[in-house]
């Protein structure tokens, strides 16, 4: 017999937890890319070097800040944001030759073996777009384009994935909007 998530009854084992967010925010992911040397513009740059017009995005000018409005969407999200931080840390612990069961020049090797730092890539594209975002994940993959070509080996690919999945929105978004715009302008028919 099949059994769906859905259909397990839960338990409130931890009487009392917050739903929301509380307490004062001290850190911002965009704040701890930058101490990493990661700017969104190198974010915007990385992703426009794979940009290709659509409807809604026809010149890069209008892509770019449909990009930066999906990022800031994506990166509002707490859980996206720790993602992200998953990345930094591994990065930084691998650098120090700190990461359990691997050594350092394996790390530096970015071994093919080793697939932690596209599961978070890939998860990272998922999260913010599903399919499409996993999708542009492989193109910025493959291609490298920008700071991507230069980041260690779990930043490549989380970055890779926030621009995937960020992109992804921002082609899917604009293409939608500029759909509803045509079907307002088409006269009624009788």
């Amino acid at each position: 017999m099949a059994m769906k998530l859905s259909d397990i009854e839960s338990e409130d084992r931890k009487k009392g937890q917050s739903k929301e967010l509380e307490g004062e925010i001290t850190r911002d992911i965009i704040e701890i890319l930058e101490e990493e040397g990661i700017t969104v513009q190198m974010l915007v740059d990385a992703a426009l070097e794979l940009y290709a017009p659509h409807p809604g995005i026809e010149t890069r000018e209008l892509a770019e800040a449909k990009f930066l409005e999906e990022l800031d969407i994506a990166i509002s999200d707490p859980n996206l944001c720790l993602l992200v931080y998953s990345g930094v840390l591994l990065e930084n612990e691998g650098q120090k030759g700190r990461l359990p069961n691997i050594s350092k020049s394996s790390y530096e090797k970015d071994l093919t073996f080793i697939i932690a730092d596209e599961v978070l890539g890939t998860s990272i594209a998922r999260y913010i777009s599903g399919d499409k975002g996993m999708f542009e994940f492989v193109r910025f993959d493959k291609k490298k384009p920008g700071i991507l070509a230069e980041l260690g080996p779990f930043m490549d690919d989380i970055i890779g994935g926030l621009i995937g999945g960020v992109s992804a929105n921002m082609y899917t978004r604009a293409m939608a909007e500029a759909a509803g715009k045509s079907k307002k302008k088409e006269p009624e028919s009788e």
